[in-house]
């Protein structure tokens, strides 16, 4: 079999299995999620053989350090994984939900209610964890998943899929819900993209490149998730000890990751007091420092920032820093520069806090936390899809209400339109 009519052939598969999904009920739903996170709990080793395959690969092909941690499956991300699917058991199921209803004059009951949307194509880089995380959400939301990831996940990413799969019949559901592409060919993404009949939404994740690459030659929406170059604001009145700790966090934490600060802006009243103290503690913990002129002059260690820094993703221990007059010109960088990611500000005063929120139009927007509370599993949502930072259909981390959609629905006593 050719690999065009191999995944027109998965698609239409999941095609099937969306119908059966859609009409599934919720304890049969939440079951095969229970019954999902068991199988993986005692997979374990299994899992850590396929996954130590991908890392010597990854090691041989000379991936960075951060890449490699973004790439393993400790025993502590596969409890994470079990979780957050147990998380998505408990949550409310969407399906089904009338979110508005309104009598009109002629006395028709006019609603808005909760559908699947069918067949969800994930193409993602890296790691594994997605492969678990977009199955659970997906199913739990009523949709098929096809999960495409990138050739160094390829043991670990057949390995979950898998176990999931067959963990999804064992609950009496098609295991045709959940299915993984096994070629690494990126043929086998432009052939997903172009099968508008059976697939629904794409969902890219990974790097700049390949959503770049999946917008050009999709037929069917995307939803984008570009890069996250994300801000955080500290004012002339923060709490130096407080700035520092959440800067440390949200910069050294998992530096591999959409949600780290990629961008330090400081408050020229702040970085007079302790700009100095707050870059030696991040040098401190391995961050390289590209500052604007007035940054250099006060941190002498660090190097000076080019034009293209400002808008970089590094998704490394490395951070630019801006000295900025106030509120309005940290904003106005903000526009400029930003992805619509996540930011933050660090503030005593609630008036600049609620203009902070107000005026700064990304999917998440923090007043007095790290940038790494940008999440789906943190935000209660069980576990996200992806970080959507276009504004249409959803924005920001993806949970189970932005894998559906709304339909209308009316209650009549035979009117009839005059």
């Amino acid at each position: 079999m050719d690999l065009q009519q191999q995944i027109r052939d998965m698609a239409s598969g999941a095609k099937d299995a969306s119908c059966i999904l859609a009409n599934t009920t919720t304890e049969k739903k939440n079951k095969a999620l229970r019954i999902m996170a068991e199988r993986l709990a005692a997979a374990q080793a299994y899992l850590t053989t396929e996954n130590q395959k991908d890392l010597d690969a990854a090691t041989r092909n000379g991936l960075s350090p951060v890449m490699i941690e973004r790439l393993t499956l400790s025993e502590k991300t596969v409890e994470q994984i079990c979780a957050g699917m147990l998380e998505i058991a408990a949550l409310a199921d969407p399906v089904g939900e009338v979110v508005r209803m309104w009598k009109r004059p002629n006395g028709l009951l006019v609603g808005r209610m909760r559908i699947p949307l069918g067949v969800i194509a994930v193409i993602y880089e890296s790691r594994p964890n997605v492969t678990a995380d977009a199955a659970a959400l997906c199913l739990k939301s009523g949709n098929a998943v096809v999960l495409r990831g990138g050739s160094e996940a390829i043991f670990s990413n057949r390995a979950i899929a898998g176990v999931l799969s067959a963990a999804c019949e064992d609950a009496g559901l098609p295991p045709s819900c959940i299915q993984l592409v096994s070629s690494t060919d990126r043929s086998a993404v432009l052939e997903m993209l172009q099968m508008e009949d059976l697939i629904d939404l794409v969902i890219p994740r990974g790097g700049e490149g390949l959503i770049r690459f999946v917008v050009a030659h999709s037929k069917i929406p995307v939803i984008k998730h570009y890069k996250g170059v994300c801000h955080i604001f500290i004012d002339s009145d923060a709490d130096p000890a407080m700035a520092t700790r959440i800067c440390i966090n949200a910069k050294t934490q998992r530096p591999g990751v959409c949600n780290a600060m990629e961008t330090l802006l400081i408050h020229h009243e702040a970085a007079k007091a302790f700009l100095p103290e707050l870059a030696r503690a991040l040098m401190d913990n391995g961050v390289e420092i590209r500052g604007c002129e007035e940054t250099v002059r006060l941190v002498p260690q660090a190097v000076s920032a080019r034009e293209e820094d400002w808008g970089t993703e590094y998704l490394d221990l490395i951070l630019s820093v801006k000295v900025v007059k106030d509120i309005d010109d940290a904003m106005d960088h903000i526009r400029r520069y930003g992805s619509s990611h996540t930011e933050s500000i660090i503030t005593s005063s609630y008036r600049r806090a609620q203009r902070f929120l107000r005026e700064v139009h990304s999917s998440a927007v923090l007043v007095n936390a790290s940038t790494r509370f940008s999440d789906g599993y943190e935000f209660g949502l069980g576990a996200e899809i992806g970080i959507s930072t276009s504004k249409l259909h959803a924005f920001g981390p993806m949970g189970l209400e932005e894998l559906t959609t709304t339909k209308f629905i009316v209650y009549g006593d035979g009117q009839i339109r005059q």
